[in-house]
């Protein structure tokens, strides 16, 4: 009687584990991608996806964020599948920081960064103290004073690249003021200062044209490719269907014909 009950007890509760334990390790429903993206132009990329991964039986439920904080943290917390709304280097730089396990799954597109401005005409012919926004954080900002130093507003140290800061200015005969600020703030900081560099997303976000509107731009051999970001031990099919469709023709073709070279596909 007392082996029975020894060995029923023992059964329940490997079932009672294995059950648990197929909860913690598929939070996913089957079939159902969560992504975190930005609206403009990521969510509508993947929404041009959609009806390739609906053939592949994944359905893609799309949450918007207007940050580059949360979807990240969402995504290490396991709120998300994936997200897309990033680089590589600021992935790097924010799980270096936050000590996250975060890869990138593919690259699907460059957002040349443009400089701006609603009270100048040209980047040559500004006032001395002008003030110019940039991104605050590490890896946008340094790549936004490389473009301000490409379009003359000033030099930079020698070798610092896309990593420099304020700091980092050396050369600067008009005595531009750089003001950081968050990148999602920045096209409505066009009415308090100079000049704003601005990222694509969120220059398209309130109908700014970077091809016609950018009084500057950076290079379409920018390294900045945007990615969909996932957890390094997330191996799930889905995904890799996923990668497949955000490079396929279909979005290639619909990249190439809504942004007309504002946005430049990346494979």
């Amino acid at each position: 009687m007392k082996r029975r009950s020894l060995l029923t007890w023992c059964l329940c509760a490997v079932a009672a584990g294995s059950l648990l334990a197929g909860c913690g390790s598929d939070t996913a429903e089957k079939g159902v991608l969560k992504i975190g993206a930005s609206p403009v132009p990521h969510a509508d990329i993947l929404k041009a996806a959609e009806p390739l991964l609906a053939k592949e039986g994944v359905k893609l439920e799309i949450i918007e964020f207007t940050d580059y904080v949360q979807p990240n943290m969402a995504l290490a917390d396991k709120e998300l599948d994936a997200n897309f709304f990033q680089h590589k280097p600021y992935l790097d730089n924010f799980c270096k920081e936050r000590k996250l396990n975060l890869v990138s799954l593919v690259a699907v597109h460059i957002e040349p960064m443009g400089v701006y401005s609603k009270k100048m005409k040209d980047v040559k012919s500004f006032a001395e103290g002008a003030k110019v926004a940039i991104p605050n954080d590490p890896t946008n900002g340094g790549r936004a004073l490389k473009i301000l130093a490409d379009a003359g507003f000033f030099k930079l140290k020698e070798g610092v690249g896309v990593s420099g800061t304020p700091a980092d200015i050396i050369d600067n005969p008009k005595k531009v003021q750089v003001v950081e600020m968050e990148a999602a703030v920045l096209p409505r900081a066009l009415e308090d200062v100079d000049y704003a560099v601005i990222n694509s997303n969120y220059a398209l976000g309130v109908n700014l044209n970077p091809v016609k509107d950018a009084l500057f731009m950076e290079g379409k051999d920018s390294p900045y490719a945007n990615i969909v970001a996932v957890r390094a031990n997330d191996k799930r099919p889905e995904l890799q269907k996923l990668a497949k469709a955000l490079t396929s023709p279909e979005v290639k073709k619909f990249i190439e014909e809504k942004y007309q070279g504002a946005v430049v596909t990346a494979f």
